[in-house]
């Protein structure tokens, strides 16, 4: 079928009660473009729940008048939807055409029944959200939406599926799966052609056969084709091949498509681990969650590229989309750039972790979203296993091991060919349990008067989640969850890697979630045991919602410390990179322990002038950045640490030496300094074997002198990130003097976002006014059209505005300049 995007000419707004608008209580439909967000424009709820961000509950309806080209009488019409937060329900002409509870998956409504040719039509979405997530998640048609168009006898949506399963060096089979559709009211045949073509669109192989299909029936073609010398996918070298599908009668072709796919071997066992080509491969890994920081959940393929991009650009080889399935967008952006994929289907099944949630709907839908799923990720090479819940509480019961077991038994069935996980959290799988000692426990704690209880759990979560994963309680009751699966997925079970290697000799684990904090341990315990196949740390980019779990904590004595970030916390502050795409400290950290930087990187915590203690959760880095600029703290004692996986590690400033201190993994690759602040350079050194090896330095910044702006086209020609720096005369970030700045966009574009990296920002994302944060903010410019654009930021009065011109709108690729780069420009 001929596949055209859908996305123009739509409206929405806020549903209304009819009744209500019959009284003269309306609301105006709003001109917009999917993919749309509808929640990222609503006034947030100073009293609303920190989960969702203080974002507010809502219905929305969408809508898109259009008229069907005459042509399309008696052609087989559908309509593809990528995703709709949530509950959608589909009209066409009025009439009701499909709906899908899910908010996450993939689905297609029959329109040709519903459509008249030659005149006009509208086509009607609702959605609705509240109640229903633990984050934030967006509201609306947030992902694209496909016509697609063709003949009585067709090739369907995701009518291709391509493997290779049996690869040799020399030669490889490759299977082409093609189903052939039919609504003619009678037998047709048809010769199903399949071409292969390498990376540089040159055939490889070749083969046609003749289909049958019965009236109004379907038919499968499996062509096994051999590719000589397959050149293989992986993350080192993320070579694509094509498979061209041509469906023709009498010579005159009547249909076809095209897909991408890779040639890779997968392999995992305890004892040498996951192999991926024959090649030892240790994950490397991120969880994120599917929005796009100040995009909101919109879903915009540059945005997911650059996504993935900056990820592996921070030194991640894998992905985990946590919680629910990844979109196409970022799936395709991690074949081409060589990222490994973990694809989640659920965050609940039956059990609900909201009033509102997919657990109401799981019962009915769940075979269907794991089809969706399935479908949507059968030829990309990046993934590599499928993950069948998060932190699901029935997997400590025999209830939760017989869905368990038929939802991987159902992904076996439709793809037999990757691995099958479950994010399992041990404390989790036995709350029951957990909810009578926490009791006891508090009990206790009242009568000793020593504060244990709840605080002692919120103190030292980690420690707890570990002591109780190691449990007996917790071997048995999950056994049954784990045994039905190819790779045990342990969320903060750590203490079960080593234990598990005797207890289950044939169990091979990776930890699908981790504390960030833990890294070098984890990343220990990954590398020496085979078994034990990666990492996936909570989380590689920032996110909205869950407000605050990440953030630093100064208490006053007596105080308890939270989870949580008030209004207006709109981020969990928890990313190795911000919202914006921005390395923090602990990403430079993380790149150490991995083996993949030999540089030391300094970090410096954000002095205080109050007496109040640092209390850092499980999800919290210290509360510094990488900068030596802080006017007004002259002479005032500040916190430098010094990562670095050297033997040792010399602080000298402006070329006094401030002191030596051990390195490396024994001191957890972190050296600590107390430095007395006065402007200049702050230089480390890596010592190895008694030798001075590689330096960093951090450089003070004077005083703001203009804007220096970044043009990061996106690849697909959509969108364009302009990073707004805050810089000195000499091109330096100044990080401590925040100042307003104001975005106005002119030609073929729209400001489509404006913030920063701050997790509680005073303002909206909307634009155009915004505020700098550690010397940074970023415009998202979104083009409507081919021709110039001009970008006009405007600063405080002492900083002179500065306006660049963005090309017409082109293929690109993005620019080699990054914030990190100018930093120390």
């Amino acid at each position: 079928m001929k596949r055209t995007t859908f996305n123009d000419g739509w409206q929405f707004r806020r549903k209304v009660n009819p009744f209500a608008e019959l009284g003269g209580i309306s609301a105006p439909y709003e001109d917009i473009v999917l993919p749309h967000d509808a929640l990222i424009h609503e006034q947030r709820d100073p009293g609303g729940e920190g989960a969702v961000a203080f974002f507010p509950a809502g219905a929305y309806e969408y809508r898109k008048s259009f008229v069907a080209p005459a042509d399309l009488e008696g052609k087989r019409v559908v309509l593809e939807f990528e995703g709709v937060y949530r509950d959608a329900v589909v009209h066409i002409n009025g009439a009701y055409a499909g709906q899908r509870p899910y908010g996450y998956s993939g689905f297609i409504v029959d329109a040709d029944r519903f459509l008249r040719p030659g005149e006009e039509n509208l086509i009607e979405v609702e959605s609705r959200h509240g109640g229903d997530s633990r984050w934030y998640t967006g509201a609306g048609v947030y992902r694209d939406v496909w016509l697609h168009v063709g003949t009585p006898v067709h090739l369907p949506v995701s009518g291709v599926r391509v493997s290779a399963d049996d690869i040799e060096a020399d030669g490889a089979i490759v299977e082409v799966d093609v189903t052939v559709a039919s609504t003619s009211i009678r037998r047709e045949t048809v010769d199903v052609a399949v071409t292969l073509r390498d990376a540089g669109g040159i055939a490889v192989a070749a083969g046609t056969v003749p289909v049958t299909i019965e009236a109004n029936g379907t038919s499968r073609s499996r062509q096994r084709l051999y590719v000589s010398a397959p050149q293989l996918w992986s993350t080192d070298s993320p070579i694509l091949y094509s498979a061209s599908v041509e469906l023709a009668v009498a010579g005159a072709t009547i249909d076809d498509a095209e897909v991408a796919f890779g040639i890779r071997k997968l392999q995992v066992d305890p004892v040498h681990g996951l192999r991926i080509n024959g090649e030892p491969v240790k994950l490397r890994g991120a969880c994120v969650h599917h929005d796009n920081g100040i995009l909101g959940a919109a879903t915009f393929a540059d945005a997911e590229e650059r996504r993935v991009r900056l990820l592996k650009e921070a030194g991640f080889n894998a992905i985990r989309s946590a919680h629910n399935p990844m979109s196409v967008a970022m799936l395709e952006a991690c074949d081409r750039l060589g990222v490994y994929v973990m694809d989640e289907t659920f965050d609940m099944w039956t059990s609900n972790k909201m009033p509102h949630d997919y657990s109401l709907h799981f019962a009915e839908w769940w075979e269907r979203d794991v089809e969706a799923l399935v479908t949507k990720d059968f030829n990309h090479p990046s993934v590599i296993m499928y993950s069948i819940g998060n932190e699901i509480p029935e997997t400590g019961s025999p209830a939760g091991g017989l869905t368990g077991r038929a939802l991987a038994e159902k992904v076996r069935e439709l793809d037999g060919t990757r691995f099958v996980t479950n994010a399992v959290n041990g404390m989790l799988a036995v709350m029951d349990d957990m909810k009578k000692l926490a009791a006891e426990r508090g009990a206790e704690g009242a009568d000793r008067g020593d504060g244990a209880g709840i605080n002692t759990l919120m103190a030292g979560p980690a420690e707890f989640m570990n002591q109780i994963g190691m449990s007996p309680l917790v071997t048995e009751n999950t056994a049954e969850s784990f045994g039905v699966l190819d790779i045990a997925g342990m969320n903060y079970l750590d203490s079960r890697y080593i234990m598990d290697k005797g207890l289950f000799p044939n169990r091979v684990i990776v930890g699908t979630e981790t504390f960030p904090t833990n890294i070098d341990r984890n990343w220990a315990l990954v590398v020496e045991n085979p078994h034990v196949i990666g990492d996936f740390t909570w989380t590689g980019f920032d996110y909205l919602g869950e407000v605050g779990i990440g953030s630093a904590h100064y208490l006053a004595e007596g105080e308890t410390p939270t989870l949580s970030g008030p209004y207006p916390w709109i981020a969990a502050w928890c990313g190795d990179l911000d919202l914006v795409g921005t390395r923090r400290p602990a990403s430079y950290y993380r790149e150490i322990v991995f083996g993949l930087r030999t540089q030391p990187y300094i970090a410096v915590s954000r002095p205080r002038d109050d007496d109040k203690t640092f209390y850092a959760g499980p999800w919290t880095w210290s509360d510094s950045i990488g900068s030596w600029t802080w006017t007004g703290h002259e002479g005032a004692l500040l916190a430098v640490e010094v990562y670095s996986d050297a033997d040792e590690v010399e602080l000298a400033l402006d070329g006094q030496v401030v002191g030596t201190a051990p390195a490396g993994a024994p001191t957890r690759y972190r050296a600590e300094f107390a430095v007395a602040y006065q402007p200049g350079e702050l230089t480390a050194t890596a010592i190895r074997d008694g030798r001075r090896a590689e330096t960093f330095t951090l450089t003070s910044a004077g005083e703001p002198d203009h804007l220096h702006l970044i043009e990061e086209p996106g690849s697909h020609g959509d969108l364009v990130f302009v990073t707004v720096a805050l810089v000195d005369a000499a091109g330096r970030i100044n990080t401590n003097a925040d100042q307003g700045i104001s975005v106005h966009v002119k030609g073929d574009a729209v400001l489509s976002a404006v913030g920063s990296g701050d997790p509680a920002p005073a303002q909206t994302f909307d634009g155009p006014a915004q505020r700098t944060f550690d010397g940074i903010a970023m415009a998202v410019v979104r083009r409507t059209g081919t021709g110039p654009v001009t970008v006009t930021v405007s600063g405080a009065s002492e900083v002179a505005d500065v306006t660049i011109a963005l090309g017409a709108a082109e293929q690109s690729e993005h620019t080699s300049a990054s914030i990190q780069e100018v930093v120390r420009a």
